[in-house]
């Protein structure tokens, strides 16, 4: 197996990799921001479930859109690039998510912008060690799988 092919993600597992990240970030948002909002943990949970789908349909939408006006052919992915594609899809992303738990949650829009800069905090690290952990366990599944199939030849 070529370097190259362990690299390559397949759809089933960019899938799996995403219905990972949001289920454990819904098993530890749903409880944590009903204690804090003092609400049932199912209406929390329904509406971090709520928020990361949008966000992923938010993230088709937005990279369709960059990759079209910006395409990677004409312009360099440097940092200040990136940097400024991550803060435009944070920014779309935070107007998009305070109509939601403004309207979900029947709250004020700055109760709502609140809970979502809560939501951006939590994110910004977990989104790291997640991927993190992610890669680390990956590569070590891929190494012992090509140890059994290196033994079994």
């Amino acid at each position: 197996m070529q370097h190259n092919d362990v690299q390559r993600r397949k759809l089933p597992e960019r899938i799996f990799h995403a219905v990972c990240f949001e289920g454990i970030a819904t098993a530890i948002l749903a409880p944590t921001t009903a204690w804090l909002m003092q609400r049932p943990v199912l209406e929390m949970g329904g509406l971090t479930i709520l928020l990361a789908t949008t966000a992923m349909i938010w993230n088709i939408i937005y990279n369709a859109g960059f990759d079209r006006f910006w395409p990677v052919h004409k312009v360099t992915r440097t940092a200040r690039v990136r940097a400024l594609h991550a803060l435009g899809f944070e920014t779309g992303f935070i107007f998009i998510g305070v109509t939601i738990v403004a309207l979900v949650l029947g709250v004020s829009l700055l109760q709502a912008f609140t809970l979502e800069i809560g939501f951006f905090i939590f994110f910004l690290p977990y989104t790291m060690l997640y991927n993190w952990a992610y890669d680390t366990l990956r590569d070590r599944f891929i190494k012992r799988r090509q140890q059994r199939r290196a033994l079994s030849n």
